[in-house]
Parts: C-alpha cells; sequence; structure tokens
C-alpha cells in the first residue's frame, strides 16, 4: 500500500510540474558562415542550473518553469546574446537566434572549429541530409585518417564510384571519363591529356583539398554535359594561422624485388626537378643523342615533401588572409607481365615478358586570397599550379620469345621497345566574389582562366627481332612499315576562360526555423575551351641493318651510316585545333511547402558549338574539319519529403547530354606503348541522357547514415570506345547504336560500433555497396557471333567499398583505418565484325577488364601537440591487373579465354613524418 502511495504521489507531482512548465526550443546560427547551424553552442536560463547545448544541427530544446525568465545564448568567441522570455505552462515558445562574432575578438580559434567542422564526417553528412539534390562528400578530416593523398582515391570512398587502377580516371555508376563532369570551387577545369575529357584528379593533392563532393542528380545552374555525375574538388582556404612540414619516404615492392637496376629512358638525362629542357631539335635527335635506355640505381626511393602556411592580415581595416602550399614528390614504379592481341580469331601479337619501369615526379604550389571587403561582401582568389612528369620504359620480347604477324625479316623473335617522356604543366586560375545585397539577395559571381601545356618531347620507338634467340646476340631492325624506328614530339596547348553570375533571391514567411520558404536562382554560364595539337615523327628506314644487342642499338644510328643507305623520312607535322564554345543561361526555384516537404524545378537553356579542324596523315586528303551545334532545354526535378525524424525520401529527374570530345573527333592516331592504336571518329554526335533517381535516408545520429537508391538511365547514341572494322586493327570512337539503359541499387552505411563519453567514435565503419545493369543495343555494323546487344564500354556491374577505423579520440592520437574497395569485371573496348559475310567467324571480340579486389592500410601517431607520424600501406593485396578476350580456333572452332595482358602493380609503402607550428 506504502509502494501504491508513493508510485501516486510521485505520478502526480510529475503531472503538476508538467503543468506548470513550458518548452523553449530554436536554431541557432552561425553569422560568420552565412547562417549555417551552430552545434555546441550553450543555451541558459539565467539566474538557473536550466541548460543544454545545441545538437549538430544547431537544435535545442529546454523544459523552463512558466513565467518571465532571461535565456543567454553563448559560444566561444561569439557575442553573447540575452533575450528576455515569458514562458506559458504546457505551450511551446520558439526562439532561433543568429550569433556572430565579438567586436574586436579574434576569430582564430573560432574559425578552426568552423573549418574543421566543414572538412569532417558529420558536417558533410549534416549538408547531404539539408541538400535537396542527392550529393556525397568526403572531407579532409576523414581523407588524413585513411591516408587518402588525391582527389582521384578520395572519390572511391562514396558509393557507386571506382578508380581505374594506376590511373586518375573514375567512373561514377559505371560510367566513365566522357559521362562525367569535373569543376573545381563550380567552376570547370581542364584536361591535362588529350585523350581525356576530365583532368586527372590525382593532381590534385589532399594538401589543397577541403572536400571532394559528388553530385549524382543534376541541377541547372551546372553544365549540362553530365550524364553520371559531376566531381567538385573545393580548395581550401585560410581557418587558422600556422605552418607546418612534412616529408615522406617509401618504396614500391616491384621496385624493392626487381633483380637489377632501375632503368629508364634516355631523355631523362634533359630532366630535372620534372621539367624537361630541350637540347636538340627533333631532325638532330637522331643521330646527336642516342637510342639506348640509361640506369639510375639498383633500389630507388619514392619520396616527397610539403609545406603549407597560413596567415591572416588587416589591411585599410580589411581583413584579408592567405592559405599557400607546396608539393614536390618522386616515385618510381616497375612491373613486369604479358601481352597479346588477336586479329580475326588469330594471334596478331604475343609477348610473355612486358616489363616497364616508370618515374614520376609531381610539383604543384597553391594559393588562396580571401579579402573580406564588409560583412556583406568579399573576393577569393585561388590558382592552382601543377607540373607532373612521367618517363615511361616499355619492353617486350627481351626473351626472344616475341611475334608479330607478317613481320619482316620474320614473325618471331620480336622485340619492341618504347621509351617515352610525358610532361604537363598547368595554371588554374580563379576569381570568386560573393555580395549579399540585402537579407534576402545573395549575388556570387566568379571567373576563371586555365591554361595547360602537356608535351612529348622526345618520344622513341624501336622495332627489331632477335635472330639467334640463344645467344642474343644478332639483331636486326624490323621494317613491316619501312619505318619502324622512329623519334616523335607531341604538343597540347590548351587555354579556357569560363565564368557565372548567380543571383539567389529568397521570399516568403519565415517559417519555425527562421527561414523564408521560397528561393529563385537564376543565372548565367560561359565557357570557352581552345585546344592546339602538333605533333611530329622522323623514321628511320633500317632494312638489313644490324645492332650487336637490344641494348646497343645507338651505335647503328651514326652518321656515317646515314651517309652510306640508311634512309631517314622526316614525316609532315600532323595538327588539329578544336573550339567549344557554351553559352547558358538558366533558372531554378526552390520551395519548402512544409516541414516535410521541399524540392528544386529548374530550366536550363544552353547553346553548345564545338568546331574541330585537322590536317592529319591517316586522313584521306590529310586536311577536313567539322563543326557542330547542339540548343537545347535541359529540365530537372529535385523533390524531398521527410517521411519520420531524421529520414527522408528523395526524387530526381532530369534531361542531360554527353558532347563528344575534341579527341573523340579528330581522326588522329595515337599509338599506346603496347603498339595498340586508338583515333577519333568525325562523324560522332552526342548522347542525350534520361536521369531518374530515388533515394531513402536515414540519419539516426550525428556522423551516421543508410541509405537506399535506384536509379535509372537512358542514353540515346551512347558513344563507346570499339575495336575498329576492317583491316586496320584500330579502337576508334563510334555511336554503337540507338540506346543503352543503366539501372542500378546503391546501399550506403555509416555507422559506429563503439563511442565513448563525449560521442566521438572510437570504431567506426563505412560501407556502400552498388550492383548496376546495363543494356544497349548495337548496329548492325556491329553485330557479331548473332550478338545484337552489348555491356557498355568501361562500366562495372558491382561496386564495393568500405573501411574499418579506429580512433583513440584522446590526447597524442592513434587511428588506424583499413579500407578496401572492388569492382568487377568490365568492358575495356566493344568487338566488331572485321567481315559482315563472315561476321560469325570473322570478328574481334570485346575486350573484358577483370575485377579485382584492394586494401589500404594507414596506421597514423601524433607524437606531440605539433609531431605525428603516419605509415601507409596501399595495395596491399596486389591483385592481379588482366584483360580477356574469348578467341575462336579457326580451325578446331573451340572458342578460348586467351589473357590479353596482365600484370601486378606491387604493394607501395610509405612512412611520413609532420610537423605543424
Amino acid at each position: 500500500m506504502k509502494k501504491f502511495l508513493f508510485i501516486t504521489f510521485l505520478a502526480f507531482s510529475q503531472l503538476l510540474l508538467a503543468q506548470s512548465t513550458g518548452t523553449l526550443k530554436g536554431v541557432l546560427s552561425d553569422g560568420e558562415t552565412n547562417n549555417e547551424p551552430l552545434p555546441f553552442a550553450n543555451v541558459l536560463i539565467k539566474g538557473t542550473v536550466i541548460g543544454t547545448t545545441t545538437d549538430f544541427d544547431g537544435n535545442y530544446t529546454l523544459n523552463v518553469p512558466a513565467g518571465t525568465h532571461t535565456v543567454v545564448f553563448s559560444f566561444l568567441g561569439y557575442k553573447t546574446i540575452e533575450k528576455p522570455i515569458t514562458i506559458v505552462a504546457g505551450e511551446t515558445l520558439t526562439v532561433n537566434q543568429i550569433l556572430s562574432a565579438e567586436e574586436g575578438v579574434s576569430l582564430e580559434e573560432v574559425v578552426i572549429m568552423s573549418a574543421a567542422s566543414r572538412e569532417s564526417v558529420s558536417a558533410l553528412l549534416l549538408e547531404q541530409k539539408k541538400a535537396t539534390v542527392i550529393k556525397e562528400s568526403i572531407g579532409a578530416q576523414t581523407l588524413s585518417k585513411i591516408g587518402v593523398s588525391d582527389a582521384a582515391t578520395a572519390t572511391t570512398k562514396i558509393s557507386g564510384v571506382t578508380k581505374s587502377q594506376g590511373t586518375g580516371d573514375i567512373f561514377i555508376r559505371g560510367l566513365g571519363d566522357r559521362y562525367l563532369s569535373t569543376t573545381m570551387n563550380g567552376l570547370p577545369v581542364p584536361s591535362d591529356d588529350v585523350e581525356k575529357k576530365n583532368i586527372n584528379l590525382n593532381l590534385f593533392s589532399t594538401d589543397v583539398i577541403q572536400n571532394v563532393g559528388i553530385s549524382k542528380t543534376y541541377t541547372t545552374s551546372g553544365y549540362a554535359d553530365q550524364a553520371s555525375g559531376n566531381v567538385d574538388v573545393v580548395t581550401k582556404d585560410y581557418s587558422k594561422k600556422g605552418y607546418s612540414i612534412g616529408v615522406n619516404g617509401g618504396t614500391n615492392t616491384n621496385v624493392l624485388d626487381y633483380d637489377g637496376d632501375f632503368r629508364t629512358t634516355i631523355t631523362n638525362n634533359d630532366v630535372s626537378l620534372g621539367f624537361h629542357k630541350k637540347q636538340y631539335a627533333l631532325q638532330d635527335l637522331i643521330s646527336r643523342q642516342g637510342w639506348d635506355t640509361e640506369t639510375i640505381s639498383a633500389q630507388p626511393i619514392n619520396y616527397s615533401g610539403s609545406l603549407s602556411a597560413a596567415q591572416k592580415f588587416e589591411i585599410f581595416g580589411k581583413d584579408l588572409s592567405f592559405y599557400v602550399s607546396a608539393t614536390h614528390s618522386k616515385s618510381y614504379d616497375y612491373y613486369s607481365g604479358e601481352f597479346q592481341s588477336f586479329r580475326q580469331n588469330r594471334e596478331d601479337n604475343v609477348f610473355s615478358d612486358v616489363e616497364s619501369f616508370t618515374t614520376k615526379t609531381n610539383t604543384s604550389g597553391y594559393v588562396n586570397l580571401k579579402l573580406k571587403l564588409n560583412d556583406a561582401n568579399s573576393l577569393k582568389f585561388n590558382t592552382l599550379f601543377v607540373n607532373k612528369s612521367s618517363n615511361n620504359l616499355y619492353e617486350q620480347g627481351r626473351n626472344g620469345l616475341g611475334f608479330v604477324y607478317d613481320q619482316d625479316p620474320q614473325e618471331d623473335g620480336a622485340f619492341v621497345r618504347d621509351q617515352n617522356f610525358k610532361q604537363t604543366t598547368m595554371v588554374i586560375n580563379q576569381l570568386i566574389g560573393k555580395h549579399d545585397l540585402n537579407e534576402n539577395n545573395t549575388l556570387t559571381w566568379a571567373g576563371g582562366y586555365n591554361f595547360v601545356l602537356a608535351e612529348e618531347p622526345n618520344r622513341i620507338r624501336n622495332e627489331v627481332n632477335i635472330l639467334d634467340v640463344a645467344s642474343s646476340s644478332e639483331i636486326q631492325f624490323a621494317h613491316v612499315g619501312d619505318y619502324q624506328q622512329r623519334k616523335s614530339t607531341q604538343k597540347i596547348e590548351d587555354v579556357e576562360y569560363n565564368a557565372y553570375v548567380k543571383n539567389n533571391w529568397k521570399f516568403g514567411n519565415l517559417n519555425e526555423e527562421g527561414d523564408k520558404p521560397f528561393a529563385l536562382n537564376y543565372g548565367v554560364n560561359y565557357r570557352r575551351k581552345e585546344r592546339d595539337f602538333k605533333s611530329q615523327a622522323i623514321g628511320v628506314l633500317a632494312r638489313n641493318y644490324k645492332a650487336p644487342s637490344v641494348d646497343e642499338l645507338s651505335s647503328t644510328f651514326v652518321q656515317s651510316n646515314f651517309d652510306n643507305g640508311l634512309n631517314l623520312r622526316i614525316g609532315e607535322v600532323d595538327l588539329f585545333s578544336g573550339e567549344l564554345n557554351v553559352l547558358a543561361a538558366f533558372a531554378d526555384f526552390n520551395f519548402t511547402l512544409n516541414e516535410k516537404f521541399s524540392g528544386n524545378l529548374g530550366l536550363r537553356f544552353e547553346r553548345d558549338e564545338i568546331n574541330v579542324s585537322w590536317d592529319v596523315a591517316n586522313y584521306v586528303g590529310r586536311i577536313g574539319n567539322t563543326s557542330k551545334t547542339y540548343e537545347n532545354l535541359f529540365p530537372s526535378l529535385n523533390l524531398k519529403y521527410e517521411v519520420a525524424e531524421n529520414q527522408y525520401i528523395r526524387f530526381a529527374t532530369s534531361l542531360t547530354q554527353t558532347l563528344p570530345e575534341f579527341k573523340e573527333l579528330s581522326p588522329f592516331e595515337y599509338v599506346s606503348p603496347t603498339g595498340r592504336v586508338s583515333k577519333g571518329n568525325p562523324d560522332l554526335e552526342k548522347s542525350d541522357v534520361v536521369n531518374v533517381d530515388l533515394k531513402w535516408e536515414f540519419f539516426p545520429s550525428r556522423g551516421e547514415v543508410f541509405s537506399v537508391t535506384g536509379f535509372y538511365k537512358n542514353i540515346k547514341n551512347p558513344i563507346n570506345l570499339a575495336q575498329s572494322r576492317g583491316s586496320s586493327g584500330n579502337f576508334i570512337f563510334y555511336n554503337t547504336g540507338e540506346k543503352a539503359t543503366v539501372k542500378g541499387l546503391e546501399l550506403e552505411a555509416r555507422t559506429s560500433f563503439i563511442k565513448n563519453e563525449d560521442d566521438d567514435t572510437v570504431l567506426g565503419f563505412n560501407a556502400n555497396l552498388t550492383k548496376m545493369w546495363f543494356s544497349q543495343d548495337l548496329d548492325d555494323v556491329f553485330q557479331y557471333k548473332g550478338k545484337t546487344e552489348s555491356n557498355l564500354q568501361g562500366a562495372s556491374d558491382l561496386i564495393a567499398n568500405g573501411s574499418l577505423s579506429y580512433s583513440s579520440n584522446k590526447e597524442k592520437e592513434f587511428v588506424a583505418t583499413l579500407t578496401g574497395n572492388y569492382s568487377s569485371d568490365k568492358v575495356f573496348a566493344l568487338g566488331s565484325p572485321e567481315d559482315f559475310v563472315n561476321s560469325a567467324t570473322l570478328y574481334n571480340d570485346e575486350i573484358i577488364e577483370k575485377g579485382f579486389v584492394s586494401l589500404d592500410l594507414v596506421l597514423s601517431k601524433e607524437l606531440t601537440d605539433r609531431l605525428s607520424v603516419k605509415l601507409v600501406g596501399r595495395n596491399l593485396l596486389n591483385p592481379e591487373i588482366k584483360q580477356t578476350q574469348f578467341v575462336r580456333n579457326v580451325n578446331t572452332e573451340i572458342e578460348t579465354n586467351e589473357t590479353v595482358s596482365n600484370y601486378k602493380q606491387g604493394v607501395q609503402l610509405t612512412l611520413g613524418v609532420k610537423y605543424a607550428f
């Protein structure tokens, strides 16, 4: 009975208490970061112990006794605000507040917190949660923990994204280079490779990255040339005063295990710190510089160094801040493997002992200047300088067992060496302005100037036959095409101007969160891109000439032999130039109809004009041109509905396009080190793409998310790289059919297995899985073996990424992160018939790039407040990188799956030390 009375009394007391209190709630915003939510701010009822802190979304809730009180809002370094309030029992009072910096108070410590949040997992998930469009990002905080060194690798930590091994090429939802776009701070950036549409993301080191975002759905403020998505690299700006220096050293296990001195090209003699200094004209290189390779050392060591500095000044009463960084790195790669090619189901090239030696350098400098004119106006200037080089020595057939079909003087004993130094110098300049015209109207504008110079100053190629395999002492120069011994040069210059002006106008009555429910964004985009390409080759007809060995070919190319029958052919200069002009106007309408439903509706008009002209040897008549002009409307719709607390359903649909690139339109032939030849097709037309996405998201707590996405794409006139029809055996770009479809399902989970008392993750797990189904019809000219459909070129149907991370979350933090990636088989190049009448037997089947698993481990430890050390192991499983092709024996009619190429890249081990002061 006593227990019953006590419980009754307690319940009655709680009822009386509830009837004598009300609820105070609201959102605190950060006036220093464009009114973004302010987490971890203090909310206190003055004169009481009643208080709380805001959550990561800036929300707070308090139960307050009925009556008149004063609520105090405070945050470190910000001006404290006191407000009188009246609480009515049983009712809810909403008080939203913006906090700004205390006048005269240094914001350095506060800015540290703000900048860190823009790079953190939680902040980027908050941005993903609030965004209307489907967007995912990864920040500098995560990149540091998982040991990512560049933007290309960063993107693979996002669902549905894979990267080609050994390159900076990425695939979003199975669609590659031509189907995506790349921007830096929202402005287009140029490609550094004539073979690519997008820039090599390896060029963006993590010293300049604040975060990398991928928008998988389209909004009309962006260029329409994106079918799979846009990659936006947001660069760093000032966050706090400080300086840092870092050094790294390491090796590749393939290099470590190589038995002998590491070899390189003869051009290496003209290279210093990745910069080539031209010594002779191309014609003089034939006899005045040798043709044989050089050696470096037994086991060269990879190394890199970095410097960064950040400072803030006051100039004429204005705040000026800067962030600068500089890096230089050098690395060595080696692999051995095999390569073979087939024509009409017969062996064309067979090499069982391929070797590749590569020396890479990367020198970059980044400067960010930010001028705050006043509370309403600011300017930002970014410039990024990159000089990268790749010095590649590629050999096949040194063992004397190489085979080249129909080669003279013989097919057996074939040996091929390709020496190629490539240097790319790139400068990106951006000026960005932001102006708050009033509390409801914000104008932003930006302009960019980009320049790229890519050169191959002295490419050397030799093709010979080893006549005496046993002793390898009798070497005769091959002469299938008469000039199989050649030196060549190639130069590309890209200049680009781009700009945008955008205005955001908010209107409508304030909602409970203190925001206006409607916004109209409208503006214009402009882009002009120019490319000039020049290539020339000089060949030597060395018929019947011999050399002592494959390492002493230079003894043949001497003046006395040129005076006595060694013929020289100076090739005509191959040229092509391209212009891309884009002018667009757009408008999109953001709306919030209630607390649960919001969306974005947009329309874009874009005019794209492409002009390409050429003068190349492999085009009938040499000279030609093509011009294409497209004018289209591009609509987009993005909807978001809150089905429950922290659970959202998103729907998106849009129309985008894929424009053919300069290199896809120009018929210039480019020969890879293996001998594969690719060229463009002037008859290419653009692809039109319909996109549909449906996504469910759940954010259970700070830093956690679970999501499921279904997506569909319909591509009209898909562009693919295919093996050419006829006798050339080249790879050419085609509109291979009328349409292609992509259907996919993405699953994502970011969660914490273990948290500490401060709600920080101790053991966290991230994983995502993407399954896709591809189909495209094939035009009659691409059908063989009765095949009328194919997968898309470059598309993996299964992608999986995952990471397991441990953090001590203590002073002198220790972090360990294990990450893994898998992408399934994908089509490297589509097949084609060589004889339409006999297409069941005379064809080249598609080449498949096999899937593989990669695994990385990063261990980092803060030794002191300023000194940290990091150990990184990449590609720990060292999987086989392999291409295969089905080949039908013309005699037995039995089809077998043959290896086209295979090699292993080796395990990359790096130890780094960083000191901050």
